[in-house]
């Protein structure tokens, strides 16, 4: 549960404004896309292998 503290005079925009940006800190809303549906263990351990290896790519293209 999110707790906004308003002070005396504030207007409910800014209120808003810090409830809007504490919520996205949380993370709810990605963390609720992701267990829309099941990802395999085996699918996830690939991408993480494609990603990795288009950033080394990405990263050897920089240097060199």
């Amino acid at each position: 549960m999110l707790i906004i503290p308003v002070k005396e005079g504030e207007s409910i925009e800014r209120a808003l404004k810090k409830y809007k940006k504490k919520f996205d800190k949380t993370g709810a809303v990605k963390e609720l896309r992701r267990r829309q549906f099941f990802i395999k263990p085996s699918v996830v351990e690939r991408q993480q292998k494609i990603k990795a290896i288009y950033s080394e790519k990405m990263r050897r293209e920089e240097e060199g």
